[in-house]
């Protein structure tokens, strides 16, 4: 609807028109004018005196133009805010439509609409943080039953607090550091127990009828001395020899029920050999175990693969490619000697100076010359390993063979030319809450 325009005054800031109608928004929080009279030189302050004068006779038909946008007031226009120079000349003027005023007017009604549209998009962008709002009001009521929590705690301290109030704090902690120590004592000296040593050559005899068989040199050999004792033994007194069909490689060999198990030489093929018939009962390859000094002890003496009995059975303990030359420990039947299970763990076979299997835990030393330590643990009941600090005492400097005799609970080791026992002494540790 076009206005009706019957006089027109030009401002510097606005213009003013006088018309019989004109549309106003139907809400007055649409539409806030604010009219500015700035004072001008010469001829600008007689045209606002004229204006003023304009004004106070065209009250009723008083249109106002901002910005290309045209108001119209009518008996409801307000001035809510007025202000004045020091000559008493209005400089700032705020008026403002009664409600439901020119409701008709087409740049309300595109005003409102644009409205509208600017809050349904204000709407839309935070319709996604109303679950975060409620994920913050669940998290809230959870911190307050924290809190709740913690004050319920810091009573039952208090209360404590009060109750040891005769002790003195510091006197308690130094109580608990001692005794720390003392139980760290204790502990250094049971392990150390754990393995104690003997030579051989100073012991009179093991068990009564205990059979002993030797096998010299790491390769290149096929001769096996049987002696009835550990004294004939001692003494070098053979009762029998075997002479076996194939050499063997490294020093890790085990007889298990009558049998003798070795790695055939220049091989990963595992043999057994009966000592009653002289004959081979089986043989089985390994697979992908690495042989011929591939993945042999720190010592080297073709110690690739080593092969061992414990309470629980035979194992196979060896390295592999496919196990980036980390120690591999595989359970095998001692009749077919077909692998049961394999374990991988993360232990450098090159690195392991020697090992030993206990209860299906295999025991690694870090190095097989003095000041060697069982320095890894691998438990097959668990699939978890430990790294331990149990002092290993290597008499004669360099041990190139050991292992576990489950009957006797002593390691077997040949030491730098020495035979020398270590006996075994297992225990329990007990942990606690704070250890776990």
């Amino acid at each position: 609807m076009s206005l009706q325009v019957s006089h027109v005054i030009k401002s510097p800031v606005l213009s003013v028109y006088s018309s019989e109608s004109c549309h106003n928004v139907d809400d007055r929080s649409h539409m806030l004018v604010l009219l500015l009279l700035k004072e001008r030189e010469g001829g600008e302050r007689e045209r606002e005196k004229q204006w003023m004068h304009w004004r106070d006779t065209n009250k009723s038909s008083l249109c106002i133009e901002i910005n290309g946008s045209t108001i119209g007031p009518k008996e409801g226009w307000q001035v809510y805010s007025s202000a004045q120079d020091a000559d008493g000349r209005c400089i700032c003027t705020v008026v403002a439509p009664e409600q439901n005023l020119c409701s008709r007017d087409a740049k309300s009604k595109q005003l409102r609409q644009l409205l509208e549209k600017e809050l349904k998009e204000k709407m839309d962008e935070l319709q996604p943080l109303i679950p975060v709002l409620e994920q913050y009001k669940t998290d809230a009521k959870l911190i307050s039953q924290f809190k709740e929590e913690i004050r319920n705690l810091s009573a039952v301290l208090t209360g404590i607090q009060e109750e040891i109030g005769a002790y003195d704090y510091e006197e308690l902690h130094q109580r608990v550091i001692s005794l720390e120590s003392r139980l760290r004592n204790c502990m250094s000296k049971l392990i150390c127990l754990a393995l104690g040593t003997r030579c051989i050559k100073l012991v009179p005899g093991s068990r009564p009828g205990e059979k002993v068989w030797y096998m010299d040199s790491y390769t290149n050999n096929k001769i096996v001395r049987e002696y009835k004792s550990m004294a004939d033994f001692v003494s070098g007194v053979e009762s029998r020899t075997y002479q076996l069909p194939f050499k063997w490689a490294g020093t890790n060999h085990v007889v298990y029920n009558g049998s003798l198990y070795y790695n055939k030489y220049q091989s990963n093929i595992i043999v057994k050999y009966s000592f009653e018939t002289g004959r081979i009962l089986a043989q089985r390859a390994l697979e992908y175990a690495g042989f011929h000094n591939v993945y042999p002890y720190t010592w080297g003496g073709f110690s690739d693969i080593d092969l061992m009995a414990d309470e629980l059975g035979l194992w196979a303990v060896y390295a592999t490619n496919q196990n980036a030359g980390n120690i591999v420990i595989s359970q095998f039947d001692s009749q077919t000697l077909e692998v049961l299970k394999t374990w991988n763990t993360e232990y450098s076979k090159r690195n392991a100076g020697e090992s030993f299997m206990i209860c299906g835990t295999l025991y690694i030393t870090n190095s097989h010359l003095t000041g060697a330590k069982v320095y890894y643990s691998y438990s097959t009941k668990t699939s978890t390993y430990e790294y331990t600090d149990i002092p290993f005492h290597n008499q004669y400097f360099h041990i190139s063979m050991l292992d576990y005799n489950a009957r006797e609970r002593a390691l077997y080791a040949w030491n730098n030319g020495h035979q020398v026992l270590f006996n075994v002494t297992l225990f329990h540790i007990i942990k606690t809450e704070d250890d776990s």
